[in-house]
């Protein structure tokens, strides 16, 4: 099996900490030169410090509540460096919790742009180095929900659902140029953001965090919540020369727990 990408650039969003860094990690593992995007230039220099020592790595500082400045930054990028790259992470930071009704319009506005509008500067900005190259790799670490909406969840159900559509009308559009566009959906992960999720549940039900960090696990058939690393490995794969044929599909790794298939 061919999972070799050396020589291979790739850039990784939400790089700094949990899904995104272990992504990092996995794919300088097997030769990438990964370039790392996050808002905190400290963190991004403790995150590239921590990579395997070959390969090339850099990193961008880009806020992607501010699309415009994300643009600015890639496109200097691109011109200083000429680099192409042939693998896309596109992973940000999910919305914050909360019913779709009780939600106001801004809080769909920053996740549309967070999420839709900077994957979308992004892989414009990457697909004409995947054509020269002739091999493209795009990858969207997105949610469950996007098989089965997630409840309290309102204003992520609704922009993971966007950002599947638009990477499966990609999928169609850039297969002919051997792109393959893929989403990861994660299930129950242990990750800052999971941790913030129980924390606020903890406090409206007057539970322990240990009782309802349990109880998410109890729904896992498998009885756990999965590894920032695990994720990590199904992202590597799709990136790989291996997954050539794989084009347009939602993988859960998710341990079972999505009731649907």
């Amino acid at each position: 099996m061919n999972l070799d990408l050396s020589g291979k650039n790739a850039m990784v969003c939400g790089s700094t900490q949990g899904i995104g860094f272990a992504s990092a990690c996995a794919l300088s593992e097997l030769g990438a030169n990964v370039t790392l995007v996050a808002r905190n230039e400290e963190k991004l220099k403790e995150a590239i410090s921590k990579l395997p020592k070959h390969g090339n790595h850099q990193y961008l500082v880009a806020d992607f509540n501010y699309p415009d400045k994300l643009e600015e930054v890639l496109k200097s990028h691109l011109t200083d460096t000429g680099m192409a790259y042939s693998i896309l992470v596109n992973n940000t930071g999910g919305p914050a919790g909360g019913l779709a009704i009780d939600a106001d319009i801004d809080q769909f506005r920053r996740a549309f742009n967070q999420h839709l509008i900077c994957n979308q500067l992004l892989t414009t900005a990457l697909v004409p180095g995947m054509k020269s190259e002739g091999y493209g790799r795009i990858i969207n670490v997105i949610s469950t929900s996007v098989k089965i909406p997630l409840s309290g969840l309102g204003v992520s159900n609704t922009i993971r659902g966007a950002v599947a559509n638009w990477s499966k009308t990609l999928a169609n559009e850039l297969g002919q140029y051997n792109i393959t566009v893929n989403n990861v959906l994660p299930g129950a992960t242990s990750t800052a953001r999971l941790s913030s999720i129980v924390e606020n549940k903890a406090i409206k039900t007057g539970d322990s965090t240990e009782n309802v960090l349990q109880a998410m696990a109890n729904q896992v058939p498998m009885k756990r919540v999965g590894k920032p690393e695990e994720v990590a490995n199904a992202i590597a794969f799709l990136a790989s020369p291996a997954a050539n044929y794989i084009n347009g599909v939602n993988l859960p790794v998710d341990g079972g727990r999505t009731g649907s298939l």
